[in-house]
């Protein structure tokens, strides 16, 4: 993970990530319960996709690693074994993320239209429906310091928004949404989007990066509804549940917005033991949006 983003992270949560998705039992039942799969970056946290399986989670996010000219995810024979693993294991590619563009901003770097390129047509082989784009430190588009900053970075963000609307048509071709990971609450995601071509992008909603920015996250999500393309699960150091998120809350307005995407465990271990926190956390998570 990206040094920048992993000493942001660990003021909130740092750890293994997973995810679960969310999707209708029947279409005519949509007050039902809703099917929960979990996904797991297991290539960078500790959990290969047998273990991933047994903890009880769905599918894996895959890391893009770089930068390089040339992406290691856009070697076919690196996913053609990641293709194999999963499979394997029952599992899905659920997305990919790229933590590389917290030093090398999507907005700067004159090698980021061709990394995003290469991103997508990856993300479309495996089967990923999305692709988390960080913006923390060197990429952070707020215009001043610490959480409760307002206005954005206007010479940074109309680049962005040139080279994500550039990405956009391959994107939308490719079924990937481009998800924007920021300290940002929903008026200024709402903001940023605005700036973009709506159709291939979203939010990649942290509900910890929230915490630590004091945002009011239910009421968020009720507001940014099926801009949401993803969300990040985190609590601080713990488990979920037994910290100052009100995690009911979150539940409750995640079934608001009948969203039916993937939800990731960004969690850490506190035992030290991946295994048994994960399915403590998958457990936890399944009883919570059931």
């Amino acid at each position: 993970m990206n040094t920048t983003r992993r000493e942001f992270l660990t003021r909130g949560a740092s750890g293994a990530v997973g995810a679960l998705f969310l999707d209708s039992l029947l279409a005519e039942q949509a007050e039902a319960a809703s099917q929960i799969r979990f996904r797991l970056a297991s290539e960078q946290f500790g959990l290969d996709c047998a273990a991933s399986r047994r903890v009880g989670l769905d599918g894996i996010e895959i890391g893009v690693d770089g930068p390089a000219p040339r992406l290691a995810i856009a070697d076919p024979a690196v996913r053609r074994r990641y293709k194999e693993s999963v499979k394997e294991a029952g599992l899905a590619v659920s997305s990919l993320v790229m933590h590389f563009l917290c030093d090398y901003p999507l907005h700067s770097e004159p090698d980021a239209p061709a990394w995003l390129e290469q991103a997508i047509d990856a993300a479309a082989d495996l089967g990923a429906t999305s692709i988390l784009l960080p913006f923390f430190g060197k990429a952070d588009v707020k215009a001043g310091p610490g959480f409760k900053t307002e206005k954005l970075k206007t010479t940074e963000v109309r680049m962005l928004a040139k080279r994500l609307n550039a990405a956009a048509p391959r994107a939308a071709t490719a079924g990937v949404t481009l998800g924007i990971e920021c300290t940002l609450s929903a008026a200024q995601y709402t903001e940023l989007l605005g700036h973009m071509e709506r159709k291939g992008f979203g939010v990649y909603y942290d509900i910890g990066n929230a915490l630590v920015g004091e945002m009011d996250i239910a009421d968020d999500i009720l507001t940014l509804k099926d801009r949401i393309c993803c969300f990040h699960f985190k609590d601080g150091d713990g488990y979920l549940g037994e910290g100052k998120i009100a995690m009911t809350d979150v539940a409750k307005a995640i079934r608001a917005i009948d969203y039916r995407g993937w939800i990731v465990l960004e969690t850490p271990c506190p035992s030290r033991n991946p295994e048994a926190d994960y399915k403590r956390n998958v457990q936890y998570v399944r009883k919570l949006m059931a």
